[in-house]
């Protein structure tokens, strides 16, 4: 559960309700190194490109922190769709690179108490798969909408989690799903840290530590990702949503992608609408629910602004709103894709 406490039913008041943090500046690329296709970007510098001084090629997960911890300066690479891209732009000089494109461990998953470990190296294009679809739709969902084929190969789980770009497509789905990462230190030690933890900088990776899995709960329900772009076919998010039912619980899940440094949950949406659900009678639900749900989720996501001193209220830009809009719409498909 991400970070923070119960929220308050008044729209006006609902941005407390998705626990809304902001991202600290905890990443660097000199000492943090997770796993990933876009390792280094958070620690950009203006300096002009220059080939790495030393290249390490670890064939397990322990080896790669042995690495890192060696090579405070060094900076772990899987995919690199970013890394490179910023060597490239000048914007990044490594002293020294870690691939992690030899460590098969963190290439698979594995199922383990009811729940699936996904190993950080999988890439987009793998989770993609029917198989992979069958175990977590939303993610694979996620995994699909990724971008075009060449980064889709090359772009891993873990990387998504370490750059924590908002417009990460996986990020709705881990947050919505309340995932789990294994981190690798020194010495074999393994710590496990919620996701939206990492993601809001409450807890953050340590000198030498890699993100080695991810650990999801298999909800055996439907599951759904949408998301909107600036242009048609694959693309950058404007505003993803993530939601999966959780029937033994009587639960909804919902996070709000890409409109914020963070996925956004929106716990008192969630918790109304699945008052509203007739779970014994194949989840049936008012069609006036549906709407309602897509409204409540955007106030929640992007609330009014805060009456002044004298009592007036500022609207919203006309950007704002567009944006609101579709956030609710989102959210009312995925809901109705989820009951239906």
């Amino acid at each position: 559960m991400p970070p923070g406490g119960p929220v308050s039913a008044s729209p006006a008041k609902m941005c407390q309700s998705c626990h809304v943090r902001p991202v600290r500046p905890y990443r660097t690329a000199a000492r943090v190194g997770p796993v990933g296709q876009r390792e280094g970007a958070a620690g950009l510098t203006t300096h002009a490109p220059q080939a790495a001084q030393a290249v390490t090629l670890p064939t397990t997960l322990d080896e790669a922190v042995a690495a890192l911890t060696a090579m405070p300066a060094a900076v772990p690479v899987a995919g690199g769709t970013d890394l490179m891209a910023a060597v490239n732009s000048g914007q990044l000089r490594p002293a020294a690179l870690v691939g992690l494109g030899r460590i098969s461990e963190i290439r698979g998953w594995q199922y383990q108490d009811g729940h699936a470990l996904l190993g950080a190296g999988l890439t987009h294009a793998r989770m993609g798969r029917p198989d992979f679809a069958a175990l977590i739709p939303a993610l694979a969902a996620a995994a699909r909408a990724a971008g075009p084929p060449h980064i889709r190969n090359a772009g891993t789980l873990g990387g998504n989690i370490a750059s924590a770009a908002p417009t990460g497509d996986a990020l709705p789905v881990l947050a919505a799903l309340e995932a789990t990462l294994i981190v690798a230190g020194p010495g074999g030690a393994r710590r496990e840290v919620p996701v939206s933890h990492l993601l809001a900088g409450v807890e953050m990776l340590r000198g030498g530590e890699l993100i080695g899995y991810v650990r999801l709960p298999l909800l055996h329900a439907p599951q759904v990702f949408l998301k909107a772009t600036g242009r048609t076919g694959p693309g950058r998010a404007v505003a993803s949503v993530a939601l999966v039912l959780d029937p033994a619980r009587r639960g909804v899940r919902c996070a709000v992608g890409a409109i914020a440094p963070m996925p956004l949950r929106p716990l008192e949406a969630e918790q109304w609408v699945a008052r509203l659900i007739d779970w014994d009678n194949n989840r049936a639900i008012v069609p006036e629910a549906l709407d309602a749900f897509g409204e409540y989720v955007a106030a929640a996501c992007i609330p009014d602004p805060v009456p002044a001193e004298d009592g007036s209220v500022q609207q919203l830009p006309p950007a704002v709103l567009h944006l609101r809009r579709t956030v609710a719409a989102l959210a009312r498909r995925a809901l109705g894709r989820a009951l239906s």
